[in-house]
């Protein structure tokens, strides 16, 4: 069995001091049958090891309901990095950020009684306990110590950016040693004072995240721990991107420099990240402080994070660039050139059925009486849509008003479109009239992402926290749908009509070849879409991405189903693909 001990500033692997050159992959956001593929491009790049969250709102979607299959198979993961006989540092959170959704953390923590987030409070401990108990024996499988590849575990997730309950981080450091976890145990966390101070532990290795200047990152560090590594665990070498924001690159050049100046003073670096993937269904965060300065932001489908290794899993420009770096401090490294991967562009796809949402309501989930509008949490419901419905008084001209949007809420009187409002609108008010005695009011409203790094995760209800009001009167008594979209089997189609400001389910097939990959265009105003039954993710037509990977895994070989959610109105009848990412 192995020995990993950290000491003299370095970390010391079997008795050897060894430069740590690893890269980020995040299994849950790659499809398992590419997890290999993905991995040996991280070999062939020259890295030594392979960095993963876990993601514990996905691991454990209810309390105490717990999935490990699929695309959530860590250990097969981990099984991967070691036959490819390299090094693993995992981080379990419980919080991860990652630009995740609610950074990780399961929705349904919000509706526990006397909850509060990421801190020594009773109930969020409890919780905490009860994921690490579920995981950390499945880890342990897998430490160095044992005979597998995880060398380093992280304790919470970049904590001093948030908060200074040392009690909670000791919990987590103690809870590992109760599950005999004996590799070395790390923290992270930017390098600024306030930062190091709350988040680090005297028993834990201090390591820094940051994208530049790593010469002063560095000296920050080794003035609160002048004994530990320099150890950049997330060098930002790329960046992620908003709906409605412009697409960020990073020159490789710049990030190659960078780079080299890291590991050129004997550092160690985790690329973040080595290859982002994809945020499959509903699972991008968002960013917001609640300050003016911090308006919500929700992230796009794409994680491509402009990184050496793109979202469909092709060597870049950065690729090589930071190839080269590496081959001076890793000249034994087995290197390689990989190819990127066979595209396919199918014919475009025809919509041949649609179905209208109201139309719809009660196949896709089970109507709930409530006096006012519910929250999705109060009501257990995760992520998708939830629509509320009540009947208003009339005759009137008056105001629809909504205190609070979270996230895009569109409202229909009697099926007919009445208009938009989005949470970062400064008019939350949409001009209603009703000629007859009633009307039928429906409000559609999207959950975007739930905030994933600041003071409000945890703190980011969805729905209409505040309910909606006529003028400023609080309307009452609403029929609410829960529409999580986890099974769209139920849904029955009629010809295909695409009509205005009506949202609708489209159906359609296409020949592709199996296996290959492709993309598909942004096909309407905005929407989800789902291939052969799985959801590849939101589109918007502000972008700035304006296609969505479609992996080749998720293909059969001849005829194949799209499913489109358009909540507006289809750009036409069909769709295309392209061999070329649009982000």
């Amino acid at each position: 069995m192995g020995k990993v001990e950290v000491r003299d500033r370095a970390v010391f692997i079997d008795g050897r001091a060894t430069q740590i050159i690893s890269g980020t992959i995040h299994y849950f956001r790659v499809l398992p049958e590419l997890w290999r593929d993905r991995i040996a491009k991280a070999k062939q790049l020259g890295l030594n090891g392979i960095e993963t969250y876990l993601c514990h709102n996905l691991h454990e979607p209810q309390p105490g309901t717990f999935d490990f299959s699929g695309i959530l198979d860590f250990e097969r993961f981990l099984s991967e990095v070691q036959k490819a006989g390299l090094y693993a540092i995992v981080r379990p959170g419980p919080y991860i950020c990652a630009e995740w959704e609610n950074g990780g953390l399961p929705p349904w923590v919000s509706a526990i009684p006397g909850v509060d987030f990421r801190c020594s409070n009773p109930a969020f401990m409890e919780m905490t306990d009860r994921y690490l108990d579920n995981v950390l024996p499945r880890i342990k499988k897998y430490l160095y110590t044992a005979g597998g590849p995880v060398i380093m575990m992280q304790i919470e997730n970049e904590y001093g950016s948030f908060g200074k309950d040392k009690v909670y981080l000791e919990h987590i450091r103690q809870k590992y040693l109760d599950h005999g976890i004996d590799v070395p145990l790390f923290t992270s966390d930017g390098p600024s004072d306030t930062m190091l101070n709350g988040g680090t532990l005297p028993e834990c290795i201090q390591t820094v995240n940051f994208g530049s200047h790593s010469q002063g990152a560095f000296e920050v560090s080794r003035r609160f721990r002048p004994d530990d590594p320099d150890f950049c665990m997330e060098f930002w070498n790329g960046w992620f991107d908003h709906w409605g924001e412009e697409h960020h690159t990073r020159s490789a050049d710049d990030a190659a420099a960078e780079l080299d100046a890291i590991l050129g003073c004997g550092g160690s670096a985790n690329l973040y990240v080595f290859h982002g993937g994809t945020n499959f269904g509903f699972m991008a965060g968002a960013n917001g402080n609640g300050d003016k300065e911090g308006k919500y932001a929700p992230t796009v489908t794409s994680y491509d994070y402009d990184a050496p290794l793109s979202e469909c899993g092709d060597p870049t420009e950065k690729y090589f660039a930071f190839q080269k770096v590496i081959r001076k401090y890793r000249p034994d490294a087995p290197f390689g050139t990989p190819q990127p991967g066979k595209k396919q562009v199918p014919l475009p796809v025809k919509f041949t059925q649609t179905a209208s949402l109201w139309s719809q309501l009660d196949r896709l989930a089970e109507k709930k009486h409530a006096l006012k509008p519910l929250t999705m949490e109060k009501c257990g419901q995760g992520y998708g849509f939830i629509n509320y419905r009540t009947t208003v008084d009339g005759p009137f001209e008056n105001t629809l008003f909504f205190p609070e949007v979270h996230d895009r809420v569109s409202a229909y009187i009697d099926g007919k479109y009445v208009g938009t409002v989005y949470r970062n609108d400064e008019e939350r008010k949409l001009p209603l009239a009703v000629t007859g005695k009633s009307a039928v009011l429906d409000l559609l409203v999207e959950n975007t992402g739930r905030i994933n790094y600041g003071p409000l995760v945890g703190h980011d209800p969805k729905g209409l926290p505040l309910g909606v009001c006529l003028g400023y009167q609080q309307q009452i008594d609403f029929d609410i749908w829960k529409l999580e979209l986890n099974d769209l089997s139920p849904v029955v189609y009629g010809e295909f009509q695409n009509l205005p400001q009506t949202p609708a389910f489209h159906r359609g097939t296409f020949e592709a070849e199996a296996g290959v990959d492709t993309f598909i265009c942004t096909p309407g105003v905005k929407g989800v879409i789902w291939i052969n039954g799985f959801n590849i993710g939101r589109y918007w037509e502000i972008g700035p991405q304006k296609t969505l990977y479609i992996p080749g895994p998720l293909l059969k070989q001849g005829k194949n189903e799209i499913v489109v959610l358009e909540l507006h109105q289809l750009s036409g009848d069909s769709a295309e693909f392209t061999d070329t990412p649009g982000l």
